[in-house]
């Protein structure tokens, strides 16, 4: 520039990452730069006039200065500044500071008007470039349309924002705007809330979610996530708040779409129950999807059955299943029950049935409906729309789901539709695996129903009550059972048994053994050879087990005989818990008893066990899910049930009722396995109604025999039975001396049939035949067969017994 460049003398120069621009004596005072540095230099460069934010700048006033050439006032001289001939537009140098130090600036200069001088303007270079990147940062915040950015004073009003296109409210927002001009007003006051804390704490806020509607659009909500921190000025004064707005509505709808996907996957299906099922899924969609929400399922589901296949109008046979909250407000399905009326052949209702989402105000949805009764069934007060998505299934619809939203809540959107869709789809094959657990569930049940005994039984023997309890609370079936049979000779059979594994293949299981037993009964099997039979017959039905089910087909049994007669009964155990007895006097203990090996096992040996039963004494035989529970452990579960029985076994209280209360004691609600409990109340028949001889081993005692049997009868005013009873006693008679071994007896029972029994030690079993015309003998069974109701024969230990019995017409 022509100017010569004199030495000044300066200090030291300083590195500006560790000192100030302004030296060591300036760091400890307040110096800001508010203003910018400015000098007036002729066409030479020297300086002719010097301003006060020059001198704050650089130390120097305008004595020392004006006069001098400014390269005098650079530390280092860039050398395209050096030999300029005229003064650069701009640029970049370093400045010598009066203190010592010196100070990078960036400038700019301009010619004046008028003489030939030039203005020349600085700053820090640090500062201008804090400005240019934070007006680079300002735009590029500006220019998003999801965020916005707001200025506010101390007042809180809006003084700047990019908002002012309209992004907000639906209109410009200009300056002097409040939020409450644009926000709801419980809204706006939340937001203030914020923004005043951080205008006077000075700690700034991030990411604070916000949920808004706006003031002329209650019904447009959006999701904001708020930051603000404070404007202060040079000495640290507030003088607003600047607020980022970053819309996450998109984001906050898409995580709560798939929060609701994931609730619905976690909560829905988890039972096999319709009902529930139905109720698990409106609970799910409120509040997260609606604010009220209805499932109505068909009739026809609740049955477990298909329900019918048709379009068009009328009666859909559906009922409300579930409604959430349980607080809804909604007189007409709370007041009028659960069916729904019919409705009209519209396109909705087609589209519908053929498995499309649709969403309708409800103006026009009660438009559609167009019946008074139909409208107070599907509007529920307050709600403003409604989106119905069919429970569509296999080509069936199962049901609707209704969800409401009501107030502020905004209208469903399109990808709401498409998320319903997706979880009534989802839905509808859990509300349709329900319904065919449910159908399955029934006919295993009403299976196992059927291979149950009659619950109570009334014979000469005992007066007896059954009751069982599936596991799960009725929502699983097993093989527990137990069994009265009506035996030859007023005796009774009682039965209680445990097949393993649970299921229909259990119920099919434990309907074979009862078959078998009943007819092994009838056979009248010592109790242990009949079990050795039955667990020869588990044997095959393992080996008929698909590979790999072998090992768990089994069974436990006890079986047992009383004789209201001799007041006896036998018992044996395939590796069942003992019986229970209750004695007439409230006295209770289980009966000792050998247990044999379970069913499962074949060629083990059972023992017989014989005790004495007094009249009225109650026998109770169960199953291990009445005394197993948890930790507690068998022993502790039979001394509890033993315990009770003495205390609830009352002559004034039915069977029926104490079995009753008994599980309702012992057994959980829903247990783990299946409880099973048989109770026999003990008579005994009358020694007056039966008459015993011994018979000679002598043909005379056929003739005998008639005559004892001829005045037993008439004793007891059977005299219309003497004829077919001497046949039949002489036939036996003569069977027991011809064919069998002493010692013999006869005996007479009366009851509502009258008992004929010749016993004798041989073990022959008799055999009914056709005799040829030309035989002489071999008629006798035959006639006894034709005489008698019915006649069969047992077998003893080293002795058999041949009956009959015949049915006494009158009352005595």
């Amino acid at each position: 520039m022509g100017i010569e460049n004199a030495d000044i003398p300066f200090a030291a120069t300083a590195d500006d990452n560790t000192k100030s621009s302004f030296g060591t004596d300036h760091r400890r005072r307040p110096h800001t730069f508010d203003r910018l540095a400015a000098a007036v230099l002729d066409e030479r460069g020297t300086v002719v006039r010097w301003t006060a934010t020059a001198q704050d700048l650089t130390g120097f006033n305008g004595e020392e200065v004006c006069g001098l050439p400014v390269l005098k006032l650079v530390a280092e001289v860039p050398d395209e500044l050096r030999t300029a001939t005229q003064i650069p537009a701009s640029g970049r140098v370093r400045l010598r500071h009066k203190g010592g130090d010196t100070v990078e600036v960036t400038f700019q200069a301009a010619r004046v008007e008028g003489p030939a001088e030039f203005l020349v303007v600085a700053a820090p270079a640090h500062h201008v470039a804090h400005h240019v990147h934070g007006a680079a940062l300002l735009r590029a915040l500006s220019s998003q349309d999801r965020i916005t950015i707001a200025l506010h004073d101390t007042d809180l009003t809006i003084m700047q924002t990019n908002a002012a296109s309209g992004p907000i409210d639906g209109c410009a927002v200009q300056p002097g705007t409040r939020l409450c001009d644009v926000l709801c007003a419980e809204d706006a006051e939340s937001i203030q809330t914020v923004l005043r804390q951080v205008l006077e704490t000075g700690v700034p806020a991030a990411r604070i979610n916000q949920r808004v509607s706006w003031r002329h659009h209650p019904g447009r909500q959006r999701a904001l996530s708020l930051s603000a921190f404070r404007l202060e000025d040079a000495l640290g004064r507030p003088t607003g708040v600047a607020a980022l707005y970053i819309d996450d509505t998109d984001h906050v709808r898409a995580r709560r779409h798939l929060d609701l996907a994931r609730d619905v996957a976690e909560r829905v299906g988890s039972s096999l129950d319709v009902v529930r099922t139905a109720q698990d899924l409106a609970n799910v969609l409120v509040p997260a999807f609606g604010d009220l929400a209805a499932v109505d399922l068909a009739q026809s589901v609740y049955d477990g059955e298909e329900p019918a296949k048709r379009l068009g109008g009328g009666d859909l046979h559906l009922r409300n299943t579930a409604m959430a909250p349980a607080t809804a407000a909604w007189p007409a399905r709370t007041r009028g029950g659960n069916l729904i009326p019919p409705f009209p052949d519209n396109p909705f209702l087609r589209g519908f049935q053929n498995g499309r989402t649709f969403v309708i105000s409800a103006e026009d949805y009660g438009a559609v409906l167009a019946d008074p009764q139909l409208t107070d069934f599907h509007i529920p007060p307050g709600c403003h729309s409604v989106m119905v998505a069919p429970l569509h299934a296999r080509g069936l619809t199962l049901g609707a789901i209704s969800v409401w939203r009501c107030g502020r809540s905004a209208p469903f959107t399109e990808d709401e539709v498409d998320l319903m869709t997706q979880i009534a789809s989802r839905c509808a094959l859990a509300i349709d695996n329900a319904r065919r657990y449910t159908r399955e569930h029934r006919a295993a049940v009403a299976l196992q129903q059927r291979l149950l005994p009659p619950a109570t039984t009334e014979t000469p023997a005992a007066q007896t009550a059954g009751v069982y309890r599936p596991a799960g609370g009725g929502a699983e079936i097993s093989g527990d059972w137990y069994d009265a049979i009506a035996l030859p000779s007023l005796r009774l059979a009682l039965v209680a048994g445990d097949v393993v594994g649970h299921g229909m293949a259990a119920s099919a299981t434990m309907g074979r053994l009862r078959a078998a037993i009943q007819t092994l009964a009838d056979l009248e099997l010592e109790p242990d050879e009949l079990l050795t039979r039955i667990a020869d017959l588990v044997q095959r039905l393992a080996a008929e087990a698909p590979a790999g089910d072998h090992d768990i087909v089994g069974a436990t049994c006890l079986y047992a005989v009383y004789d209201p007669v001799t007041r006896r009964c036998a018992m044996a155990s395939a590796g069942h818990p003992p019986p229970v007895l209750v004695r007439p006097d409230g006295t209770a203990e289980p009966v000792g008893i050998s247990p044999g090996p379970p069913l499962a096992l074949s060629g083990m040996p059972y023992e017989t066990t014989t005790i004495d039963l007094e009249p009225a004494s109650v026998l109770a035989l169960y199953t291990d899910g009445l005394v197993e529970h948890g930790e507690a452990g068998s022993n502790e579960g039979l001394r509890r049930l033993t315990n009770m029985l003495a205390a609830m076994c009352r002559p004034d209280r039915a069977l029926d009722e104490t079995g009753q209360a008994l599980l309702a004691d012992l057994v959980a609600a829903e247990p783990r396995d299946d409880a099973t409990l048989l109770l026999a109340r003990t008579r005994a028949v009358p020694a007056e109604d039966t008459a015993h001889w011994e018979i000679p081993a002598e043909p005379a005692a056929v003739s005998q025999a008639r005559e004892w049997a001829a005045r037993q009868l008439s004793r007891w005013g059977l005299d219309d039975l003497l004829f077919s009873t001497e046949l039949i006693v002489s036939e036996l008679v003569t069977n027991a001396i011809r064919y069998g071994r002493a010692p013999a007896e006869l005996r007479l029972i009366r009851h509502d049939v009258l008992v004929c029994e010749v016993t004798d030690s041989s073990s022959t079993q008799p055999r009914m035949r056709r005799a040829q015309t030309t035989d002489e003998g071999g008629r006798g069974l035959f006639l006894v067969a034709q005489l008698a109701g019915r006649w069969g024969c047992r077998h003893g230990q080293n002795r058999k017994t041949i009956w009959s019995e015949q049915s006494i017409e009158r009352s005595y």
